[in-house]
């Protein structure tokens, strides 16, 4: 057995989820080796939904351009029950949410990740399969197959296992994945249609029996291309491929998730759908590839130990309802990277790992819990206010408050606190540019932490800046390698007085990041690699809450809320 050399992560899997997860390790200067069992990858449009919170995310590594350029909008969704319009769901957002609801197949996401990736110096190992590992207290053995038939074994600092529903690493961790599978089976295939219906508008049209069950189903999702769209209904007895009971075994050996084999839906079977359901008369064309799959609603009971960790659909699946996994995934793999990296550059202790799983196993239970509810009910029926309902599923809500990571909350109460998404915000002005930039034209490409010193005042925020260099030096001597300080000087605030700070300096013009972050007088921000707010502090109290925040960067846990 061959022997190689070792790297910082392995990932197993490239996926969005593992392609996400090498991406943002490189970013930060991490080495990792990526490896996938597949020989290339899969034309499928599988997972389509890109969410706003993805795209603030590629916007930050500078990859939103590329899918911007290669999407198509969600603007909403028609819903029809019984041949009659029961809904029109509009995706509408706040007008300071930067990005829209988008489509785009799954290869094509693969295949953006994977050249932004290739720029950063790293490719993909096709043809390469995890068998197993052993991991010790410095480090994880892991054995491959590779393309050549040769197993070797590889050492790496930390492993991921990006490998999907049935994952290797999940096995390995003896990780229960605890659920069951939805009785239905579906077809899926993607195809154009000639109707006349608004392109940029998902379907769902449903048959619902006298007692209000539905007994035929048509979800169509809008895809790049004239009348092109990822149609799924339920199979017709001839296509199905049941080889398992109803309710299955905790285990992995029952999982029934995803695209299975057996007959393939043809042409006609899609079409007898669309006959029965659509809401326009249509003929089906061109129909690119169809399948059979099933859905499982699982996740595991801790989404890593010690070295070892999982995301996206090795952690947890649930029905596509709402486009929420592969976005959910990918979330994931940059709250777990940059912690990763962290750690590996010796920034903070192993114990910040420990936070992957208190802040993403939540999300990922309530994520499974919702997307069960709205598959059986529709997401119209949920509870909630129209605005919470679009938040919530464009991932703007998710939030990490009374996690081990979150310092105390300052200022108002409905204010973003720590543990929540750093907002954006338009209209900052600096002293070169001649137009307005976004929050996120300053964060973009940055790979540290951000300290945000908000003031009316200049020589508040030069005590504060010179308080954050001098406060943390001694005591933290990684703070300057992961923080970085940018100043924002209230609307009311001379119009060139920016340039002339020790720091890189914005106005805030329109006064939108004063409506947005409500600071309470001057206050300091720390915004966390991966968007979301860190900290939240009186700009008097600067050298206090940073030495609380890189504490808790380190400790997690310790002086919470302190």
């Amino acid at each position: 057995m061959a022997h190689t050399h070792t790297t910082d992560v392995l990932i197993a899997g490239a996926g969005p989820v593992g392609l996400s997860a090498a991406a943002e390790l490189r970013r930060h200067g991490v080495r990792c080796r990526l490896v996938d069992r597949l020989p290339a990858r899969l034309p499928y449009a599988k997972a389509v939904g890109v969410q706003p919170r993805t795209l603030e995310i590629w916007d930050r590594m500078g990859l939103a351009r590329a899918v911007m350029e290669t999407a198509v909008p969600m603007r909403g969704q028609l819903i029809y029950v019984n041949g009659r319009e029961r809904a029109r769901i509009e995706l509408e957002l706040p007008p300071e949410v930067p990005y829209g609801f988008a489509a785009l197949p799954q290869y094509e996401t693969e295949r953006l990740l994977e050249e932004y990736l290739a720029g950063l110096g790293t490719v993909i190992e096709r043809e390469t399969e995890l068998l197993s590992f052993a991991q010790d207290p410095d480090g994880v053995t892991a054995r491959l197959r590779t393309a050549s038939g040769v197993e070797e074994e590889f050492r790496a600092g930390y492993l991921i296992g990006c490998d999907g529903a049935h994952s290797t690493v999940r096995k390995g961790l003896d990780l229960t994945f605890e659920g069951a599978a939805f009785p239905d089976e579906y077809m899926l295939g993607d195809i154009e249609a000639d109707w006349d219906l608004p392109h940029e508008y998902g379907i769902r049209s449903t048959h619902q029996a006298d007692d209000g069950s539905t007994d035929d189903l048509l979800v169509c999702i809008p895809l790049p291309g004239t009348g092109r769209y990822r149609m799924s209904a339920l199979v017709p007895p001839e296509l199905s491929t049941k080889t398992t009971t109803d309710r299955e075994p905790a285990q992995d050996a029952g999982i029934a998730h995803g695209l299975e084999g057996g007959r393939a839906p043809e042409l006609s079977h899609l079409q007898a759908v669309v006959d029965r359901l659509a809401p326009r008369p249509a003929r089906l064309s061109r129909m690119r590839w169809s399948s059979v799959f099933r859905i499982s609603h699982r996740i595991v009971d801790r989404y890593g130990e010690g070295r070892v960790f999982v995301a996206g659909d090795a952690a947890h699946i649930h029905p596509p309802t709402g486009a929420q996994g592969m976005n959910t995934g990918i979330q994931d793999a940059c709250n777990l990277a940059w912690k990763l990296a962290l750690v590996v550059r010796g920034e903070a202790g192993p114990a910040l790992l420990t936070s992957y799983d208190a802040e993403r196993r939540p999300v990922g239970e309530e994520v499974v819990g919702r997307t069960v509810r709205h598959a059986a009910h529709g997401i119209e029926t949920d509870p909630d206010d129209p605005r919470t309902v679009m938040l919530r599923e464009a991932q703007l809500l998710v939030g990490y408050r009374g996690g081990p990571l979150a310092r105390a909350p300052y200022g108002p109460a409905d204010a973003p606190q720590p543990g929540d998404r750093g907002p954006d915000c338009t209209g900052l002005t600096g002293p070169l540019a001649t137009y307005p930039l976004r929050l996120l034209d300053i964060l973009r490409g940055r790979t540290r932490h951000v300290l945000l010193l908000y003031a009316a005042d200049i020589d508040d925020v030069a005590e504060a800046a010179g308080a954050a260099a001098d406060g943390t030096g001694a005591e933290h001597p990684v703070a300057g390698a992961h923080l970085q300080t940018v100043a924002v000087l209230a609307r009311e605030s001379a119009p060139d007085v920016a340039g002339t700070l020790a720091v890189p300096g914005y106005r805030d013009a329109a006064g939108e990041f004063a409506r947005l972050y409500r600071p309470d007088g001057p206050t300091g921000f720390v915004i966390r690699p991966d968007g979301q707010l860190g900290a939240r502090f009186p700009l008097a109290d600067t050298a206090a809450a940073l030495a609380d925040h890189l504490t808790a960067a380190s400790v997690p846990g310790e002086h919470l809320h302190g």
